[in-house]
Parts: C-alpha cells; structure tokens; sequence
C-alpha cells in the first residue's frame, strides 16, 4: 500500500470531529462487550433449560454440579458487564461500581427461579395456541419466540434495577436474530405466545396482561409525537405512551394498536386492523370488507 496514502487515512480516521464526540462516552473506561453478554444470555438458557442447550445429564448429583459451574460463570461475567455498564452510563465511579455490580448482580441471580417459572409458562402457552407443536422440547429448541423472551425476561429484570444499556444490547441482539422487537421496559405477564413472531414490535411502556397472544407483524407503538421528551426533561423519566393489553386478549396479524389506550380482556382484534381508541371487554374487531369493484378498459389503474 502506498505510506502516504497510508498514513493520511489512519491520520484522518484517528481524528475525531466535534459530531464524532456526542456519540463516544466521554470517559476512558472500557466499554461493555457484546460477545460478554451473548455468554451471559447462553449461560441463562442453560440454567433455566438445562439439557437443551448443553450436555444432558440424567443424575440428579451430576446435573447440580454443572448447574452450579453455570451459576459461578454466570456470576462472575454479569458482575464485570454491569461494573461496566454503570461506568459507561457515569451512574458510578470507579470506586464503587464494582461493589454496586456485586449486589446487582446476587440481586439477578435471585431472580432466576422466576425467569425460569415464566418462560414455562410461556412454553405451555405456545404449546396451548399452535395446533403444529409437537411436542414441548420443539417449542424450546426451535421456536424464536422463546428466544425473544428468554432475552426479554432476563433484560425486563435487569431494566427494572436501572442498570444501563445492558438490557438494550441483550433485547437487540434477539431481534436481530428472531425479528421480534420487544423494549426491555414493556410489562409481559404469565402465559404469553407469540405465532410465528416475524416483525412483532412492543414498546417501552407496554402492559400486556397474561394468556395474550400475538400473531406476525402485530405493532404495539406510540402514536406520532406522543410522549416525547423534551431535551432537558429527566432522561429517567417515562411517559406513558404505548398500549395496556388485558388479560386473554388475541390480536392476529399486522394489526397496529397505537398509544396510550386500553384493549380489554377477552378482546378479540383481527388482521390488518389500526386501533388507536380504547376497546371494551369481549370486543371482536375485524377489518372492513373489501370491495369487489370490477374495472373495464384500464379504469382504476
């Protein structure tokens, strides 16, 4: 390669312009590690699935051992990811980040037992709802609705303890691989099934009830504007902006519910339907019928 050409570029790519400064932390400290937290994401779907995503063991005694190893690895890359993460979002300092990691840290591995209780109730649910399962080990295995939740419920917990951008990376990376984008601040009750799951989106400050189901494509958004910040406003603060789904409520697909409002339960709401007003209990919405209008010589094109 030519020096000077060389030379010039690692100069030009080294250098940061004022624009390139609003986006880099302004503070030395390393930054947490996407590949760190794909680790920790596998070593919770070994916990809370162990036999499916690792060696199965049959005795009890062997399958307590490993599942402790599972616990200490589990322990030990969170508590450094979230050290990094409140240095990241300078919530710490150096001097007491690692001491507030550790206690976060005991305080997420108490919650496994409930993460795990949730995802088999949303395992029973998918099992409930799709007449195609087999048979529970498939709906584990291969669904990418349970990889979309057991990002979620892990990522809800450790929103709810206010650690930063830790739960964002974990809740993108399922969305990057499964198409269902689900913000780490939205309430998911018990019981929750998404069909097929491609392009389902739930936002910040979603409540669904339990025994909801979602088909392909279904947004639960804000609407345009709604509850936006101001620049000065508490970047903690949330305004409640996205929809409250009830309890037993089915909304099949690429049906948009936008904003504040309340779907009541037992709620039935069809495909292809935009909802932005509160609907009653018992409610069934379904799409207006087309029209068969027939066109002669070109007309309508």
């Amino acid at each position: 390669m030519n020096q000077d050409l060389f030379q010039r570029n690692v100069a030009q790519l080294s250098s940061q312009s004022d624009a390139e400064r609003l986006f880099v932390p302004c503070h030395s400290a390393p930054l947490p590690s996407v590949d760190a937290v794909k680790t920790i994401v596998n070593l919770v779907k070994r916990l809370v699935f162990p036999g499916f995503f690792d060696l199965r063991h049959s005795d009890d005694d062997i399958r307590s051992y490993h599942i402790g190893v599972y616990l200490e690895q589990l322990h030990q890359l969170l508590c450094e990811q979230i050290q990094l993460a409140l240095l990241f979002d300078n919530t710490d300092c150096s001097a007491t980040a690692r001491r507030d990691a550790e206690q976060l840290t005991d305080r997420f591995i108490d919650t496994l037992p409930d993460i795990k209780r949730l995802l088999l109730t949303d395992v029973r649910a998918i099992c409930e709802k799709d007449q195609s399962v087999r048979n529970t080990s498939e709906v584990v295995f291969c669904y990418p609705v349970i990889q979309a939740m057991v990002h979620y419920r892990m990522a809800h917990v450790l929103h709810g303890m206010q650690i930063p951008i830790l739960p964002r990376i974990i809740t993108e990376q399922a969305h990057a691989n499964t198409g269902i984008d689900i913000h780490p601040g939205a309430q998911i009750g018990e019981y929750f099934a998404i069909d097929h799951g491609t392009g389902v989106v739930i936002g910040e400050t979603c409540i669904i009830g339990h025994h909801v189901t979602l088909y392909q494509g279904v947004t639960l958004g804000a609407t345009a504007g709604s509850g936006q910040r101001s620049p000065a406003a508490d970047k903690k603060e949330v305004v409640p902006r996205h929809p409250i789904l009830e309890d037993r409520v089915t909304i099949y697909s690429n049906s948009t519910i936008l904003g504040r409002i309340t779907i009541g339960h037992d709620t039935i709401v069809g495909g292809n339907v935009w909802v932005t007003h509160d609907l009653a209990p018992y409610s069934h919405i379904l799409q207006g019928k087309a029209q068969d209008v027939s066109f002669t010589g070109g007309l309508g094109i």
